[in-house]
């Protein structure tokens, strides 16, 4: 089965690498605006600080606030490698460079982790929080602190560590209580990674104006609901090399987050040029902005969130697994993908994504009692209702956010499908704020219509289906299924994770505490005048700052084409 992956997995890397390379790269040039509709391009930053443990945090503060680890760019499909860096939180080991960390080592009894920071790295001046001066190994340790002290933090997510020191200037040591097999995402890349000075939190990091890092960019101007605005740091560290000459990065001087609730506003700003890039088009969309701005570039990628209706096993009649298998089978997940989203999407893709090569399995691999869950049959629905004691259906309430368009439409259908069986939905429109936190403080409705990321092929079990976890909203409890977990990260061996993973996946889909739904294809899309970037959109998890940080505008194209 190794083999199989392995050389089905070579052969995808030869076809993107043949597909996806392009021409010599063109000299860069510095200057200019970046106008993004983000992937998130509804939601403004949720919170500022990190000890906050906000999951959107680095999509808005990793253009200032850097990680040991990143992205390694230059392995993306664009420049011949074999990455396409769409996903969420997944880095495969073959794709991260070192960001602030320069070099590390493991070293054994105990089990440590020794890495070597980059020297001259430094912080800008921020008037009134703190002088410019240069980031050293006290920096690490205090974040890491800061971090693992939060009340806010996900219960475990540092229990493989027993500290983190200073050894000098420049050297930090992690040391280990026991492996971890995430332990680069964990405190490396991760969502909770960045590394911020002391004088920020004590000047108050929740306030925006007083955000400052090592990055390329420095956050000057928040106005929730509509912007947030980027401008170059001067005095950043990083360079490029493009066509045998060096580049100091960014390329441009500003960058500015637009964000656009309502679904057509992001289309018309695309179309008209207020945007340079958006981030994610539904499929639907598509055929129409290719008609009235065919000079646009695109990319289209599976969706790195899962669809789902998430069903609390621990309320009733959802603790009897006859009632979750029956509103699966209820639902024509077959017609969704064909008529709902015209083709645009894979009957299964979630919880593991294709990507995850070596962890996904396809669903023609699974046990037939899970491929019954994916096949439509109402009969049978109403059998096992009448089994669990509902011969006559029932009736719940539903939450749903009302800031995502797909959702909006996708639950109603989802709701007519169960009607035909007798179940009917009671349907909670919420914004994101209270959305989210109806599942955080793990006070969500008996129905929760969500999407949740993939995360990467271990979180990705973890987060959702492990107990107290705060990304588990059909509030599963297994104590066999989280020893396994356990198990899992213990494992130092990757050929054994992914077999242990694929067996967990096998049975938590079969156990269906969601209504397992379709992954739709999603768009990107891009004027020609942007320039060193083919559609990747993270470098870490949720992270797009290196990727922003390498693009440049081609103006006097965009002056040539009629935008200003």
């Amino acid at each position: 089965m190794r083999g199989f992956f392995r050389g089905w997995g070579l052969l995808l890397a030869a076809l993107a690498t043949s597909a996806w390379a392009q021409a010599p790269a063109e000299k860069p040039r510095h200057g200019g605006t970046l106008n993004v509709g983000t992937v998130y391009v509804t939601l403004s930053a949720l919170s500022w600080d990190l000890a906050d443990w906000n999951w959107k945090h680095n999509h808005d503060t990793g253009q200032y606030f850097e990680q040991l680890f990143a992205a390694d760019l230059s392995k993306a499909r664009r420049n011949g490698g074999k990455h396409s860096f769409y996903a969420d939180a997944y880095l495969p080991s073959d794709a991260i460079r070192g960001e602030l960390a320069e070099s590390w080592k493991w070293l054994e009894n105990p089990l440590r982790l020794e890495i070597k920071l980059r020297k001259g790295v430094m912080f800008p001046d921020k008037p009134g929080v703190m002088k410019s001066r240069e980031l050293v190994a006290d920096d690490v340790v205090f974040s890491y602190e800061r971090q693992a002290n939060s009340p806010k933090k996900i219960a475990g997510y540092f229990d493989h560590l027993s500290k983190v020191e200073a050894v000098d200037k420049h050297t930090v040591l992690f040391t280990f209580k026991e492996y971890n097999a995430e332990w680069d995402y964990r405190f490396g890349w991760g969502y909770y990674s960045g590394i911020m000075p002391r004088e920020v939190a004590t000047a108050g990091a929740a306030n925006w104006k007083n955000a400052n890092g090592t990055g390329p960019f420095m956050l000057t101007d928040h106005v929730s609901g509509n912007s947030s605005t980027y401008v170059r740091n001067p005095i950043y560290w990083d360079k490029e090399t493009v066509a045998g000459a060096t580049q100091k990065l960014p390329y441009v001087d500003k960058l500015v987050y637009y964000t656009i609730k309502d679904e057509s506003g992001h289309h018309a700003a695309l179309r008209t040029g207020k945007l340079d890039i958006l981030e994610t088009i539904r499929w639907s969309a598509v055929d129409e902005l290719k008609k009235n701005a065919p000079a646009l570039k695109w990319s289209r990628w599976l969706s790195m969130n899962g669809t789902f209706l998430a069903m609390r096993v621990d309320t009733k009649p959802f603790d009897d697994i006859r009632v979750r298998r029956a509103l699966n089978m209820a639902v024509d997940k077959q017609e969704i993908v064909k008529s709902y989203y015209g083709g645009n999407a894979e009957l299964f893709a979630y919880p593991q994504h294709p990507d995850y090569l070596g962890y996904f399995e396809p669903l023609s691999a699974m046990p037939d009692s899970v491929k019954e869950l994916f096949t439509y049959n109402p009969d049978k629905a109403r059998k096992l209702l009448a089994e669990a004691g509902l011969p006559n259906g029932f009736s719940f309430k539903v939450q749903v956010c009302s800031c995502n368009p797909d959702h909006m439409d996708l639950l109603p259908l989802v709701a007519a499908y169960l009607e035909k069986v007798g179940v009917k939905l009671q349907i909670q429109q919420m914004e994101y704020g209270a959305f989210l936190s109806a599942m955080t403080s793990k006070t969500n409705a008996p129905g929760y219509f969500m999407n949740n990321g993939h995360t990467n092929p271990t979180t990705t079990i973890r987060k959702s289906f492990v107990k107290n976890q705060v990304w588990n909203p059909s509030q599963y409890n297994d104590p066999e299924y989280d020893k396994r977990m356990a198990q899992v990260y213990l494992e130092r061996d990757e050929g054994k994770r992914q077999q242990a993973l694929r067996e967990m996946t096998r049975e938590i889909v079969d156990k269906a505490p969601y209504i397992w739904l379709p992954t739709p294809y999603v768009y990107t899309a891009w004027w020609p005048w942007v320039k060193n970037y083919a559609g990747e959109l993270r470098a870490g998890a949720v992270r797009p700052g290196p990727i922003y940080a390498r693009i440049w505008i081609d103006q006097d194209m965009k002056r040539k084409m009629g935008y200003k």
